[in-house]
């Protein structure tokens, strides 16, 4: 059983775990690293239905925070640690570098090989997540509504978007990995899929595979300033505003269903520095029901990845429920 406590009204609650529940963030850290691998598909989603996405957001906030600097100057290691969630925040990267290393390859080569399979599969993630995600608002009220409808129309317009040809530079490498992982805590919008629109997606996961320490290093950096800065923004949010913001992340998720869709037409390329041909527009099309005159079994395949997806995130939420009581998202309203 996990207990919490709390330092102080000034300090972010922390949670007692067993080495059980410490097993359990790491496994949601390889969750939400799978998903951050693949443009279209957030690993704050992941976050978000399992019941770690407050507790993620208030540990990464602290990093900000004066109380957190001043342990740190005044040389109370201890202090700074219990401040930032030091144990929860090591586990869950420890879990989503593990599934960013070990699936960078697989999913690379299915994005390359079979790419109506792999998207059907996170059609159905997000779908669930759409549904489960929407439960923690227990009435849905006219502004909510126009929240969710905002959320979906800007997601659907952002996933829409052409990439372009960017530069390699150090300070745009930095520049990548900030914006990227504002967009990876936010539910519906892939921290990946930026990283395609700034044409970079690539251009990491091959740094990923060739150990290219350097552009890592870079995008590392960008990363931390960038996420520190967002989350103060959004933990606000969330203390001030849990409904309202809780149905405009809803309303990115649904939108970004646009990103998710297995079944593309290509419009346009571009030619990356290797000379590969990369997608730059699509139109979103319905699958042809025959091949060569037989039924298409790619459609059955597809169908039969979106439901292992859809059932694999009823699973979790239901795992994360009974392993937890409730969600840190629902917590933050008590």
């Amino acid at each position: 059983m996990e207990r919490t406590q709390l330092r102080s009204t000034t300090t972010t609650p922390t949670k007692r775990r067993s080495l059980s529940g410490y097993i359990g963030v790491l496994l949601r850290g390889f969750a939400m690293g799978s998903a951050d691998v693949v443009p279209g598909v957030s690993g704050g989603t992941i976050a978000f239905i399992t019941g770690i996405y407050e507790e993620l957001l208030d540990s990464i906030r602290m990093i900000g925070q004066p109380q957190f600097w001043r342990a740190v100057l005044g040389l109370r290691v201890t202090e700074a640690l219990q401040l930032v969630n030091f144990t929860f925040m090591v586990t869950l990267l420890a879990g989503i570098a593990t599934a960013i290393v070990t699936l960078a390859p697989g999913i690379e080569w299915l994005m390359a090989n079979q790419p109506v399979l792999l998207w059907s599969f996170f059609l159905g993630l997000v779908l669930a997540s759409v549904v489960t995600v929407s439960r923690k608002i227990p009435r849905w009220t006219p502004p909510l509504w126009l929240a969710l409808i905002v959320g979906t129309v800007g997601a659907f317009w952002l996933v829409g978007l052409v990439p372009t040809q960017t530069p390699e530079a150090w300070w745009f490498l930095i520049l990548s990995g900030a914006l990227a992982i504002c967009a990876m805590i936010l539910p519906g919008i892939s921290g990946s899929f930026i990283l395609v629109l700034l044409s970079k997606y690539q251009f990491f996961i091959n740094a990923v595979n060739q150990r290219d320490l350097v552009s890592i290093t870079l995008a590392g950096i960008g990363a931390v300033v960038g996420i520190v800065s967002f989350a103060q923004v959004l933990s606000w949010l969330f203390k001030r505003y849990h409904d309202l913001t809780v149905a405009l992340l809803t309303g990115f998720m649904l939108g970004s269903l646009r990103k998710v869709w297995p079944w593309k037409e290509v419009l346009a390329t571009i030619t990356d520095r290797h000379g590969e041909l990369i997608p730059t527009v699509e139109r979103n099309i319905l699958p042809s029901l025959t091949v060569n005159g037989a039924f298409n079994l790619e459609i059955v395949y597809a169908v039969l990845l979106a439901i292992a997806g859809f059932s694999l995130v009823v699973l979790l939420e239901q795992w994360a429920n009974s392993h937890s009581g409730k969600s840190a998202i629902d917590q933050a309203k008590v």
